[in-house]
């Protein structure tokens, strides 16, 4: 985590004081090191140890143009999944080839913009079923290109209890991927068609694992399936096989079940996968990956004001004015993100707990109970919410969007603009007018 408190007790990111980012933003806010995310992607090109590899950045976790530049300058390519995120990844400098585009539900005409980018289009599109493969075929044909694509195994890897549902991807009920049972029959369609190119094998499990295990495990499949191809005379033409992310962060803190002793770095992830890459005598393809979260969560915050206390008989809360709608992931996930003071750390002697809400018209918009000052600090951040806060940001209840500020090396480089609320009320009282 790059946040830190100085000799006065200030909460600082990046070196900046994040009372003097609110100065400059208001409230909410994000702010994000830059910095910090460019060592961790470095970290984690290391740990492939010079062998051949593409740190594939999956956008949906942060699309911020600063983020991803950040990324591209660090040699990363782009994870998609959408032709807005192709467009941004390919704005902020990161080169076609290094593309792979995931997605069950493309769009004809996203499928077009992937094949139409470049000499000869992104670095793959993902099949996520025997269906989607003649509308790729058909779309190739009518833009007169090859489509390079990779088939995405679904694991079916039923993995209760490793994550939350909603993000555990690769199980036999998920929508994502090829089922096993059919991943040969969409090798096979794939290799018929002179329109598509079979370039990578891949497979996703799910997100935010805080172990290695199943990570591996999906991999292990998704190599013995290659290795079975390869043994007969199949997917020749393949230049990498795709681990997908999911790798976890310490959102805790070291407090409760998930230490920060228990959660593997990103690099173990890796290490992992070439492990079991070697194992399977795969050593010769290209081993990409495609991390999110784990490069950007720890590094960004999301700075909130306090509006004002509710004390009774049966609950305490602090009421801020961040809410759901800035930061989804606690109502959606009933995911844990800590919260501190911006000036003066807390004494644990003293410190009582407080129910922190935010002001949208939900009883989920809640972020749960956090150990605060009796008087209570008149700022607070919302720590590790550099990943699926802004991008899963919504104007529910009529509320702006946060700003987010980007820094480095002690300075603010920018910010971007808040949404004005009188434009949201002009377009909803204008709406459906002709």
């Amino acid at each position: 985590m790059s946040i830190s408190r100085d000799s006065s007790g200030t909460l600082r990111l990046a070196g900046v004081s994040l009372s003097e980012v609110t100065a400059v933003t208001g409230t909410p806010a994000y702010a994000y090191d830059l910095g910090a995310m460019a060592a961790g992607a470095r970290s984690l090109k290391d740990a492939f140890d010079g062998r051949p590899h593409l740190v594939a950045y999956a956008l949906k976790a942060n699309t911020a143009g600063a983020v991803v530049r950040a990324f591209a300058a660090e040699g990363c390519g782009a994870d998609v999944v959408s032709g807005a995120e192709l467009l941004v990844a390919l704005a902020c400098g990161i080169a076609p080839d290094h593309v792979v585009y995931n997605g069950v539900a493309k769009l004809d005409g996203e499928i077009d913009q992937a094949l139409s980018t470049g000499p000869r289009g992104i670095g793959a599109i993902l099949i996520e079923s025997v269906e989607e493969i003649p509308r790729i075929e058909a779309r190739a044909l009518a833009a007169g290109r090859v489509a390079r694509v990779g088939v995405r195994l679904n694991p079916s890897l039923d993995l209760v209890g490793a994550t939350h549902a909603h993000i555990a991807t690769g199980h036999d009920r998920a929508k994502f991927g090829v089922p096993r049972a059919d991943a040969a029959r969409a090798v096979e369609l794939v290799e018929a068609s002179p329109r598509l190119e079979l370039v990578g094998m891949t497979a996703h499990v799910g997100s935010h694992f805080t172990t290695a295990q199943p990570y591996v495990d999906s991999a292990r499949v998704l190599f013995g399936l290659v290795q079975s191809l390869r043994t007969a005379g199949r997917a020749r033409s393949l230049r990498f096989v795709d681990t997908g992310g999911g790798f976890g962060v310490d959102y805790r803190g070291g407090e409760g079940s998930e230490g920060a002793s228990a959660v593997p770095q990103p690099a173990d992830f890796v290490r992992a996968a070439r492990a079991a890459q070697q194992e399977f005598g795969l050593d010769d393809l290209a081993l990409y990956v495609e991390p999110g979260r784990c490069l950007v969560a720890p590094h960004g915050v999301l700075l909130a004001r306090v509006i004002q206390t509710k004390v009774t008989a049966t609950g305490r809360w602090l009421m801020i004015d961040a809410g759901m709608n800035d930061l989804l992931r606690p109502a959606l996930y009933q995911a844990h993100h800590r919260i501190v003071a911006l000036e003066g750390a807390v004494d644990p002697a003293t410190a009582i707990p407080w129910r922190v809400v935010g002001p949208v018209c939900e009883s989920s918009d809640d972020f749960g109970e956090h150990m605060l000052p009796r008087e209570p600090p008149s700022q607070v951040a919302i720590l590790d919410g550099g990943a699926y806060g802004f991008t899963m940001a919504s104007e529910y209840n009529g509320r702006q969007l946060p700003v987010e500020a980007f820094l480095r090396d002690g300075r603010i480089l920018g910010q971007t603009r808040r949404a004005a609320v009188a434009s949201w009320v002009e377009e909803r009282v204008r709406a459906g007018e002709r």
